[in-house]
Order: structure tokens, then C-alpha cells, then sequence
């Protein structure tokens, strides 16, 4: 009778609709904030996927970095314990840095030379990261950086005495800093709180919708109003990991993650403006720099060392002659 039960129960299992089990389980890291825009359409993202592949891809989403920094998660990503990841130019640098070139310092101004050159750079920028084993779901922003700090900084000779927050491995990037006349600071990002409070780092480049999210405006009150570079990233997956997904469902998880790339980024934008209002009102001292165009000198400084040394010479280029047809473009307008 004991075994009867048990070949029933079996039978049961072996029964039970195919959809309620996952064949494809995709893990994905991010720096996100919990609760952030980019985490809840992250969220919103796998919900669509998980409907749209019948149950059989699911995507478990780890935000505010509880998998450690974009460097640990490349790591982690290289030995199979996760997946995928949402990943700033910063951190895709360590997989190929050609992309990093789009967030070159006081390069791309605004966000209809953002769309030009991205137009133009994404089909590239994805054939170089698939030849290093990933795929590109697709590509979204942070926002423009501006310089968030404990102590108030006016000029540029007053934030070149500023202890600058450097993301650790990409020794290049801080050679870069260096040479914009900076006092960069080198450690993981996941260490950015404790180092302003301990006071190892006083000043960190944050996009406004990032340090309102992740409320590090309460730790840097001081923001310089000044766009210093758009920071952009993209969503990645293994192509290992990703080639296990049924042939027929990968078009529409595709044509999903597009979207809500696309969604991130109308996001960011509207909320870019709101969250510097919203920060100011919470104690946010948003500063005039007395000397802009002594910032866009020294960001053009940096430009020696990163092309070359960042990012490869031909990309930087490239990057470069976009922006300056689009700006040619927008002039004629």
C-alpha cells in the first residue's frame, strides 16, 4: 500500500503543469537601491518575462549591491554564481571598455547627443561585449554626475583638494583623475558611506536620481551644480546561460528587456530635476561652480590618458566624432 502511495504521488508530481517549474533561472545583481526606479522596473521586467515564456525563465533580482560591488559581480558572473547584472559603464569596463567611452567627462552634454551616439555606438558596443561571452538586454542611464560632498566646494581649485571616491580596478581610471589635476581615492563602491563618514573620502560623483534614491545626500549635503559626465550602463547575461533559453522565447524576452530599457531611461529623465528639488528641500546645498570653464579644461586634461589607456583609441574616436556631428546637427537647428 506504502508503495502504491508513493507511485501515485509521484505520478502527481510528474503531472503537475510544466510551467510551474522554471527550466531557466537567471540571477541578476545590481547596484539599484531597493525600491529604486531602476529596481522596481527590473522587477516589473521579470514579472513580463516569466508571463511571456509561459513560466519557464525566471529573473531573481539582487539590488543595493547585497552581492557586493560591479566588479564582484563580473567575478561572480565568471564563475557561475550569477547570472546577469545591471552594470554601469564602470563595471562593464571589466568585461570590455570600449563602452566606458560614452561617459567620458564633459563629452556628452545633453540627452539628444546621449540618443545620437547611442543610436549610432549600441549595435558595436554589443558585438565587442558578445565576443567576450555576454549579451546585451539592453541598454540604460543613470543620469548625469555631479560631485555630492561634505564640505561645500565652489571653484575647481578647491575640489582638486577634495579626497574623490575612485572605483577600485581600473588603475587607467585613476591615472585619468590624476591628470584633471584630482585627488582620486581608490576603494569599492560598496565602501562609499563608511569612507564619507569615517572621512577617508569627502566627495563622491553621484547622479542626482542615484543619491536621492540611495539617500547618500544625507552623507554629502554639498552638491556642485554642474553636469560633470552622463553615466550610462546596460543589463548583461552570460551567453552561456542565456543560449539555455528556448530558441522561440528569446525574441520576446528581448523585445521586453528593450522596452523596459527604454522605460529606465523616460524614467530617469523625468525624475532627474525632481530629485535635485526633492534633495534640496531635504537639506540638499546645491553649489554654483565660479568656474566652469575651468571644469571643462580640466575634463578635456583627462582626455590623454583616457583615450588609450581607458578605453581603446579607435572607440574613443568614434565616440567622439558622433558627439561632434550631433552638436554640429543641433547648432543648424
Amino acid at each position: 500500500m506504502k508503495k502504491l502511495a508513493i507511485g501515485f504521488a509521484l505520478l502527481l508530481t510528474a503531472a503537475l503543469p510544466t510551467a510551474a517549474r522554471a527550466d531557466v533561472i537567471i540571477k541578476l545583481g545590481t547596484l539599484a537601491p531597493n525600491g529604486s526606479p531602476w529596481h522596481n522596473l527590473l522587477k516589473e521586467m521579470g514579472q513580463k518575462w516569466e508571463q511571456a515564456s509561459g513560466g519557464k525563465v525566471k529573473l531573481r533580482i539582487y539590488p543595493g549591491g547585497v552581492l557586493g560591488n560591479e566588479g564582484d559581480m563580473i567575478k561572480k558572473m565568471r564563475i557561475g554564481q550569477l547570472q546577469a547584472a545591471a552594470l554601469t559603464t564602470i563595471g562593464l569596463h571589466d568585461i570590455a571598455p570600449d563602452a566606458q567611452a560614452i561617459d567620458v567627462p564633459m563629452m556628452i552634454d545633453s540627452w539628444a547627443t546621449l540618443d545620437y551616439v547611442m543610436d549610432r555606438m549600441a549595435p558595436k558596443l554589443e558585438r565587442i561585449i558578445e565576443g567576450k561571452g555576454y549579451v546585451v538586454l539592453g541598454w540604460s542611464e543613470v543620469g548625469f554626475v555631479r560631485f555630492f560632498s561634505t564640505k561645500k566646494y565652489s571653484s575647481l581649485a578647491e575640489l582638486r583638494g577634495a579626497k574623490m571616491f575612485c572605483w577600485e580596478g581600473d588603475p587607467a581610471s585613476a591615472e585619468a583623475w590624476r591628470s584633471g589635476g584630482f585627488h582620486p581615492v581608490v576603494m569599492s563602491s560598496t565602501d562609499i558611506v563608511p569612507g564619507l563618514q569615517t572621512g577617508l573620502i569627502d566627495t563622491v560623483a553621484l547622479a542626482p536620481l542615484y543619491a536621492y534614491s540611495s539617500r547618500m545626500f544625507e552623507k554629502a549635503k554639498f552638491m556642485l551644480d554642474l553636469p560633470w559626465t552622463v553615466l550610462t550602463g546596460a543589463t548583461v547575461v552570460r551567453k552561456d546561460e542565456w543560449d539555455k533559453v528556448p530558441a522561440d522565447i528569446k525574441p520576446k524576452l528581448i523585445e521586453i528587456s528593450r522596452e523596459y530599457a527604454k522605460k529606465i531611461a523616460t524614467e530617469v529623465r523625468r525624475m532627474d530635476n525632481e530629485a535635485l528639488e526633492n534633495m534640496v528641500k531635504q537639506g540638499l546645498v546645491a553649489v554654483k561652480p565660479t568656474d566652469p570653464a575651468a571644469f571643462t579644461k580640466a575634463a578635456q586634461g583627462t582626455y590623454s590618458v583616457i583615450r588609450g589607456k581607458v578605453v581603446p583609441a579607435d572607440t574613443f574616436d568614434e565616440v567622439k566624432k558622433l558627439v561632434d556631428e550631433a552638436k554640429a546637427q543641433s547648432a543648424k537647428k
